[in-house]
């Protein structure tokens, strides 16, 4: 008996052993790194708004600031609408959808620029912007519908890993088929007399490009909202994207469906082409790259297959580019701190698929791949 109660006190756990299993390290973790970012930006932004009042940035230029920042945020979320809707639907991830949200803006620059010799792009810039946006969307619809076709669609029953190196292979591909039929040259995209200057809505000066962005994107948002919502194709997307077995079975044609999917997000992607030149005022066979990240980090902050969690998460990741830098770097006199946007905005999905996976409207919980 004696022998069997030694065994039975090796045997058993040490109070610090069951410590030890019990403690929750990765929450400790998280907490920690939380608490490490709040005191860095807490610090950072009081040494900014402390700079004495000559080196300290106005009221005015805070304002400028966050107006850029939602104009951004808004073409970023109409990017992220691609990256939802075929996440919702197929639950993956195609990161070939920079590349045609940049085929949308390329597609309009030479419709454009042939307006703009023949003198129409300012004799009636109403119906040239018009035109500019269908001939983008026709050119986006057309590149991710073939995607779907050529490079998805044989492989939606393969493992998941598979259609992701397929659409990474696409986005290169496309990428430098622009690069070689086009050049690798910057083309200044034309303007419009019309866009040039500020209006003052509100009281509240903001370039005119800011404010037709602003409306295209809040209009392309509610008739999406709209179409999902009330459309019979929208409420077959919807199906398809709870169960395509089932959907399948009540006469849904999936395949329909999932082009369409596809078509709807290659158009938005279009239009965004479109807005992000009008911005910048140049079209390069690269420029989808670091913004169709940014979508996607967008689209995986709001919640990835919400349409309302991509709109959220292009507008927290367009404003967090355009405050960050000056509110949490100027303070250290770092000597270019706007150079630093796109650490900010891939810093925030770190933080996200760190604290919160499943986005600001998801679940929060981690998927299985």
């Amino acid at each position: 008996m004696a022998k069997l109660n030694q065994v039975r006190a090796v045997a058993a756990p040490s109070r610090a052993q069951v410590f030890v299993e019990r403690f929750p390290l990765r929450k400790a973790v998280q907490w920690s790194l939380f608490v490490l970012i709040a005191v860095g930006v807490g610090l950072g932004s009081w040494k900014t708004l402390t700079l004495p009042a000559a080196e300290r940035y106005t009221p005015a230029q805070w304002r400028d600031f966050v107006v850029l920042g939602i104009a951004q945020g808004a073409v970023y979320a109409l990017i992220a609408l691609g990256y939802s809707l075929v996440y919702g639907i197929l639950r993956m991830i195609n990161f070939a959808h920079g590349e045609v949200f940049m085929a949308g803006a390329y597609t309009s620059f030479f419709f454009a620029d042939a307006m703009h010799r023949g003198g129409f792009l300012n004799r009636d810039p109403a119906v040239a912007l018009v035109l500019i946006l269908l001939t983008a969307m026709a050119g986006s619809t057309l590149v991710a519908v073939l995607l779907e076709r050529v490079a998805y669609r044989p492989l939606r029953n393969a493992p998941r890993l598979v259609p992701l190196i397929t659409a990474i292979g696409a986005s290169f591909f496309l990428q430098y088929t622009f690069r070689g039929l086009f050049g690798q040259q910057l083309r200044g995209y034309p303007r419009f007399d019309f866009l040039r200057g500020k209006w003052h809505p509100l009281g509240i000066p903001i370039l005119r490009t800011q404010v037709v962005v602003l409306i295209v994107v809040a209009a392309s948002l509610a008739f999406l909202t709209w179409f999902v919502a009330r459309t019979k194709t929208g409420k077959s997307m919807r199906a398809v994207a709870e169960d395509k077995e089932i959907a399948s079975l009540m006469g849904i044609d999936v395949d329909r469906v999932i082009v369409t999917t596809f078509a709807i997000g290659g158009a938005f992607a279009g239009i965004a082409g479109v807005l992000f030149a009008l911005v910048f005022e140049h079209v390069h066979w690269f420029m989808g790259f670091f913004p169709g990240i940014k979508a996607f980090t967008a689209a995986v902050l709001g919640g990835i297959g919400s349409i309302g969690g991509a709109a959220l998460g292009g507008i927290l990741i367009g404003v967090a580019e355009a405050l960050g830098p000056p509110l949490l770097l100027a303070g250290a006199h770092v000597p270019s701190p706007f150079q630093l946007k796109d650490v900010v905005a891939f810093m925030v999905l770190i933080l996200v698929l760190i604290f919160r996976p499943g986005g600001i409207l998801g679940t929060g919980e981690r998927e299985k791949v």
